[in-house]
């Protein structure tokens, strides 16, 4: 089975050859039994841990066509990631996949800076459990980190994961 994913536009792919385990079917499993819960793209196992992978590229010719004022600081966008990532603890917790877990929005799109991407990972961050976790000692986390890297960022970070044009 390769472990090599094309995302929706078949424009970009995301090469996982090294990963212990990764999937981009969580859409396909969900719907397939019915099940009205959202999910993230990819998701990567480490040996360590896990990471989760929402991706959108608002730079691209189709999401141009579709809705050239694509705004990622949109509400309806900013409350959907979040959703994303709780809706597919489901799917890892049925798999018995309990590791840490770090939740990352590759994020593309026009006038896309490090300043904004920041600002929105502070506002998403609100709405992920990181206070809950404090405020309760928790021992068992629901996730590690969250983080909105560029295309560009995501492979110097993650370059045993690249993420690159479809050739």
């Amino acid at each position: 089975m390769s472990k090599v994913f094309v995302e929706e536009n078949k424009l970009y792919q995301l090469d996982c050859s090294e990963a212990l385990w990764a999937t981009d079917a969580v859409h396909e499993v969900y719907r397939a039994n019915k099940l009205g819960l959202k999910d993230v793209d990819f998701i990567i196992e480490q040996d360590e841990d896990i990471i989760l992978v929402e991706y959108k590229n608002g730079k691209i010719s189709q999401a141009l066509v579709h809705g050239s004022n694509f705004n990622p600081n949109n509400e309806k966008i900013i409350n959907n990631i979040p959703e994303k990532y709780f809706d597919t603890l489901h799917y890892l917790s049925v798999l018995g996949k309990n590791k840490p877990k770090h939740y990352i929005w590759v994020l593309e799109y026009p006038h896309g800076s490090s300043v904004m991407r920041k600002m929105l990972r502070n506002k998403i961050m609100k709405q992920l459990p990181f206070q809950l976790q404090t405020s309760l000692a928790a021992k068992n986390k629901l996730i590690e980190s969250f983080e909105v890297l560029s295309i560009a960022e995501w492979n110097e970070k993650y370059r045993q994961y690249p993420m690159n044009r479809v050739i």
